[in-house]
């Protein structure tokens, strides 16, 4: 196929055209076309909601500049970016016919690598000032001395940044192969996968390369981050009951799930990125981390926190305030 052909991804003739599986096997019992959109666009107004209102309660309020607060604003904002790189096409690739340009298609899968790369960074660095402040619990000078915002800011931009390269590299050396055979794939965005379907060419230098990034960006991540909260469980059970806050470990577990959802299901379908899994388990598994993911964020790691809570209580009165007569 000419790479300067349009590409269609979808639920639809694409995975008609591969093995009649996936998401469009559910057209009639679902009512596809009705539901789905339904559904996927209530999942994105969530989550541009839930984010931007983290986003915006960290800046508006002096008590949210804690370092926790300022990693919480940069993970909403790729949760922001990433949600809008995925849903909007998303929501098209549900109506047939619709196709998209080869620079389209590589401007979608540069961002989704990006934002991934950054997410795994910045949830590393989330998961590190958790362990530090529960390590100094007691002392908070050190952990005001060790985590200044000075390294938060290096950090933050270190995990922007991260993605760049990573990016931009497997972008473009994945545009640079041939494509052939159909335009459509069984997918509703561009990635890896579902683009190596398309190329006619060997490509076991390239797996082996995204398999060994996999391995940098995601599964070295999550084991610094399972380590992290191993050392919190530890200093938390080490301390004294009447001291220790009965949200603990409730809230750690919760990080925990929310990060190993996302790591998990992003390595699943990069680590063997041509690998034989059915077209229902790819497209179920990536709606786990671009849709569930980036929705339950805001709900797990600042909903629940009594200071976010109080901040939001405190800007629906004020704004309640302004449209009294």
């Amino acid at each position: 196929m000419d790479n300067e052909e349009f590409f269609e991804a979808g639920f639809s003739e694409a995975c008609a055209g591969e093995t009649g599986a996936g998401l469009a096997s559910y057209a009639t019992g679902l009512r596809t076309h009705v539901l789905l959109p339904t559904l996927f666009l209530a999942a994105f107004l969530i989550t541009l909601r839930g984010n931007g209102l983290i986003a915006l309660l960290t800046v508006l309020d002096p008590a949210l500049r804690a370092p926790k607060y300022f990693f919480l604003r940069q993970l909403a904002l790729v949760e922001i970016c990433f949600s809008l790189d995925i849903v909007p096409r998303l929501l098209v690739t549900l109506r047939p016919g619709q196709g998209v340009s080869p620079a389209g298609c590589a401007l979608q899968l540069l961002l989704v690598l990006s934002c991934v790369t950054s997410e795994c960074f910045l949830l590393t660095a989330m998961a590190w000032d958790h362990y530090v402040a529960w390590d100094h619990y007691c002392r908070p000078l050190y952990y005001g001395a060790i985590v200044s915002p000075g390294l938060c800011h290096r950090l933050a931009a270190t995990c922007w940044l991260a993605g760049v390269p990573v990016s931009l590299v497997f972008t473009i050396w994945l545009f640079h192969f041939p494509f052939c055979g159909p335009r459509g794939i069984c997918h509703f965005f561009w990635d890896i996968a579902p683009l190596l379907s398309l190329v006619c060419v060997d490509t076991k230098v390239f797996k082996a390369n995204v398999f060994a990034a996999t391995v940098l960006v995601i599964m070295v991540p999550f084991c610094l981050i399972a380590t992290f909260y191993i050392g919190v469980l530890a200093t938390v059970l080490w301390m004294p009951s009447a001291t220790r806050s009965p949200k603990a470990l409730p809230t750690c577990a919760f990080y925990f799930i929310v990060v190993a959802l996302f790591c998990g299901t992003t390595g699943f379908i990069h680590l063997r990125p041509k690998a034989s899994y059915s077209p229902e388990s790819k497209q179920v598994v990536s709606l786990s981390y671009t849709l569930v993911t980036p929705m339950l964020n805001p709900l797990i790691y600042s909903l629940w926190n009594n200071e976010v809570k109080a901040t939001l209580g405190w800007v629906c009165l004020q704004r309640k305030g302004t449209h009294m007569p």
